[in-house]
């Protein structure tokens, strides 16, 4: 695979169960070393589109590709670069931790016994005890490490943090997946879906935002910030009534106004300041605000 050659790239994809469209024509093109963010609410249409990248189920209709190549005639050729964990993770019940590690590890030809050792310390888990007996969080953990001992190329993980306590959940988000990414960051690539948005702030590149299988909002996150901007004005008293039609949202509170900006922040500036306010203040929205907002997006396209 060249780097011109995206990782991931989604055309026009589909996903009918019966008269249920959970995916409805979704594109999506993710270049190699980025961070990607696929946020939805549940029901969005997440789990199945990564599924469909998987072959785990067949599209409706539309194309993937991974690496350039088609999960479902190259499967052994993508799935030996990628690894993957899901929402809801399973082991054989009567394996060890150790034994489960060991399982893995086999189906790979390369695996990294440095940071096997490190995790499992970090998480303190036993290597001697069984499967069955881990808790939710212990073997999100587990499938974590199996994840990314190999150090693929992809690293695809929907809801990874999930049944994590707060602690663990963001040592993880900020030493391994941060690390994983950091150590070759030209070619290792994540794609992560999470609606624990605000603990991956730092990490992502790059997101989509879908809604009912339709993406809403696919954006680099800088350029997100700089186009989802809330202002906050105050006037000495009340203004005459504003044209802000342009505005996402317009919430007022006595002389207080904040107005959502999409874009139009300079326009919108500009009318507020030839009303020469008390107080004006603009800042960038974070991308859990901005996921929020596109709820607006999607109900104002509908």
């Amino acid at each position: 695979m060249n780097m011109e050659t995206p990782v991931i790239e989604i055309k026009n994809l589909s996903r009918r169960y019966g008269h249920l469209d959970a995916v409805n024509g979704l594109n999506i093109t993710v270049q190699p070393g980025r961070c990607y963010g696929f946020f939805g609410r549940n029901g969005a249409g997440k789990t199945t589109t990564i599924k469909c990248l998987l072959n785990l189920l067949q599209p409706t209709s539309g194309t993937v590709r991974v690496f350039g190549l088609d999960p479902q005639r190259d499967e052994v050729a993508v799935k030996s670069r990628l690894s993957y964990v899901p929402d809801s993770v399973a082991f054989y019940p009567w394996m060890t931790v150790d034994e489960a590690l060991k399982f893995i590890a086999s189906f790979r030809t390369h695996w990294n016994p440095e940071i096997e050792a490190d995790l499992i310390n970090r998480f303190q888990l036993k290597r001697n005890q069984k499967t069955s007996h881990l808790s939710k969080g212990q073997r999100t953990q587990l499938a974590l490490i199996g994840a990314v001992c190999p150090e693929p190329e992809l690293l695809v993980l929907d809801e990874p943090t999930s049944g994590l306590d707060p602690i663990v959940r963001r040592e993880f988000i900020q030493t391994v997946i941060g690390a994983y990414h950091a150590a070759d960051p030209e070619h290792r690539t994540v794609f992560v879906s999470t609606h624990l948005i605000s603990e991956f702030e730092g990490l992502i590149d790059e997101f989509t935002i879908i809604d009912h299988g339709r993406a809403v909002l696919t954006l680099p996150a800088d350029e997100a910030r700089d186009r989802f901007q809330k202002i906050r004005v105050t006037f000495p008293q009340p203004p005459p009534n504003l044209d802000l039609s342009g505005a996402l949202n317009v919430r007022r509170s006595g002389l207080d106004m904040e107005i959502l900006a999409n874009g139009n922040r300079d326009n919108i500036l500009e009318k507020l300041r030839a009303c020469h306010p008390s107080e004006l203040r603009c800042e960038s929205l974070s991308l859990e605000e901005i996921f929020v907002a596109a709820g607006t997006l999607a109900a104002v396209n509908k």
